[in-house]
């Protein structure tokens, strides 16, 4: 089994990284911030361009300890990359999967079908959790989503799949609002906004998805898959398709509950987002800060895999789920077998 290791973000802009004999130091104005042992992380994660010395991309390359540059909002803008190391048959196996539209259904629709059945399971959490709380609303979107998932198994396109897909994610967030149980007046939800968000919920969603997508992209370059080249996903020049399309079974678990957390437990408030003119709204240093953590915190929390039985941190999900798909791929296994929540 793998080991979960840490990833190290980075989001002040006079930080310094550097290796220092068998660790990583970050320096903040020739002060040592932090230490860690290098056999501890597995990626190094900036938001803006840090000072990395070329030395030290060199040595992460060289260990395989990744490292990406993201934009204070989340955006993916570049990765430091070593050697290729995929293995070129299964990278053949999957460009092939990819081109045919049957295969490409068999591997999207097991995915499509998890990631509508943990927006539901969500809903449905709630509901026990807080039924003074919880209106006609969203038992009735639940009961909504139960049929498209039985119309999801059934899908015979990608077009088909994707409009149903469409119509559920449609759903679910039409009621997210309902979960949002403290700080409602500061927090409200009306319908998913990306480029740009149009409030601090949705701005929260964004960022966190975008750390998601990226610790995926990862994974699946660890197992030897091309996070470039997916089944749902049409692919386009600079997009992670297959990363988008493997993190839409971790929306619910790793991306909106964080979220709802981070609202209902105060742990941001209003005052750490601005409010643009245009409408879009960016979120502050100490909102950041306090999401990463969230996020980290959540990725050391422990789980019992609902397909292998075995216990693991939630962190590994990304890459155990990479490895089933590799798996599937190479025609290991006959079926896919997507992250549900139990």
């Amino acid at each position: 089994m793998k080991k979960h290791l840490n990833t190290l973000y980075i989001t002040s802009e006079d930080a310094f990284v550097h290796k220092e004999r068998e660790t990583f130091v970050v320096k903040i104005n020739d002060e040592k911030v932090f230490q860690a042992p290098i056999h501890s992380i597995e990626n190094i994660v900036c938001f803006g361009f840090k000072a990395i010395t070329p030395a030290l991309m060199a040595y992460c390359a060289e260990n395989n300890v990744g490292i990406s540059y993201l934009s204070m909002n989340g955006k993916f803008l570049a990765r430091v990359y070593g050697a290729q190391k995929g293995n070129v048959i299964l990278r053949k196996a999957q460009y092939a999967a990819s081109d045919d539209e049957l295969q490409s259904l068999l591997i999207a629709r097991p995915i499509i079908a998890a990631k509508v059945s943990n927006y539901r399971y969500l809903l449905l959490r709630h509901q026990r959790n807080h039924p003074e709380l919880s209106p006609e609303a969203v038992s009735l979107v639940a009961d909504a989503m139960a049929n498209r998932l039985s119309k999801i198994e059934k899908a015979g396109s990608l077009d088909e799949l994707r409009g149903y897909e469409g119509e559920s994610a449609n759903l679910y967030f039409s009621v997210l609002s309902n979960l949002i149980t403290a700080q409602r007046e500061d927090f409200t939800f009306t319908q998913r906004s990306k480029r740009p968000p149009l409030d601090p919920a949705n701005a929260l969603l964004s960022f966190t998805y975008a750390i998601l997508v990226n610790d995926v992209r990862s994974a699946l370059e660890t197992v030897g898959l091309d996070p470039q080249v997916g089944f749902l996903h049409q692919i386009r020049s600079g997009r992670p398709s297959l990363a988008l399309d493997l993190m839409e079974e971790f929306r619910a678990y790793m991306g909106d509950r964080i979220m709802l957390n981070l609202i209902n437990l105060k742990q941001v408030s209003i005052k750490d987002f601005d409010i643009r003119e245009s409408g879009e709204v960016r979120m502050s240093d100490n909102a950041r800060k306090a999401l990463l953590t969230a996020y980290q915190k959540r990725k050391q929390e422990e789980i019992t895999h609902p397909f292998l039985g075995e216990k693991m941190t939630i962190g590994l999900l990304p890459h155990i789920q990479a490895q089933l798909l590799a798996r599937y791929i190479r025609g290991d296994i006959e079926n896919y077998p997507p992250f549900y929540l139990k």
